[in-house]
């Protein structure tokens, strides 16, 4: 990673979707509550997955902001970034982490990787300038998390296990010549209770 300046990475889970994933549900519009939280942050971008879920938690946090550009980028979108084999896995869950990945399809295990380096490309590390950049991407569950295990320098497989809930907030610092910080994680202090962990199953609610 080189650059001058640091890069604030903010990331963000789409809202809660419809079963069908075509949309936000009702309670899915909490992505506004997270764009009142973010806009005294001076983002130079919002960056979004394709996927209707997405795109629409990125217009309602960029409704709440004030002249922050919109883009859409497949690298931002909904895929399997890492396809572990047996072998890198702990023993003791190897098996439920193949089972869970052996709905990918081709395309997804063929694609999916290509689009987490890009993500890495172009999401993370200091950037050129003299000022800092701040960054917003709204995403799904799997890239939050494989940019947070990149961040934490954990092996690969690592995105495994790594659950953020519906419009909850990670932001991740990348300054030049120090080590990268993870500086807030699956944070929801912005949702009242009734829409906070949802994107959990209701055992994981606290």
């Amino acid at each position: 990673m080189t650059g001058t300046a640091t890069r604030h990475l903010y990331l963000a889970r789409h809202g809660e979707a419809s079963p069908d994933g075509s949309g936000l549900t009702e309670a899915g519009r909490q992505a506004t509550l997270l764009g009142r939280r973010l806009r005294d942050v001076p983002l130079a971008a919002v960056h979004h997955g394709p996927l209707p879920r997405a795109e629409q938690t990125a217009r309602l946090i960029g409704a709440q902001l004030e002249d922050v550009p919109l883009h859409v980028s497949d690298a931002a979108g909904d895929y399997v970034p890492h396809l572990p084999d047996k072998g890198e896995l702990p023993p003791e869950s190897a098996d439920l982490h193949l089972r869970f990945l052996a709905g990918a399809t081709d395309e997804g295990r063929r694609n999916g990787p290509v689009l987490a380096r890009r993500a890495l490309d172009l999401f993370t590390g200091p950037v050129e300038g003299e000022q800092d950049r701040h960054e917003l991407v709204v995403t799904h569950n799997f890239l939050v998390a494989w940019l947070v295990r990149d961040a934490l320098h954990a092996p690969k497989w690592r995105w495994l296990g790594l659950d953020h809930g519906n419009a909850a907030l990670t932001v991740i610092r990348y300054a030049p010549g120090r080590p990268v910080s993870l500086l807030v994680s699956n944070d929801m202090r912005h949702l009242p209770a009734e829409l906070r962990w949802t994107g959990f199953v209701p055992e994981a609610h606290i």
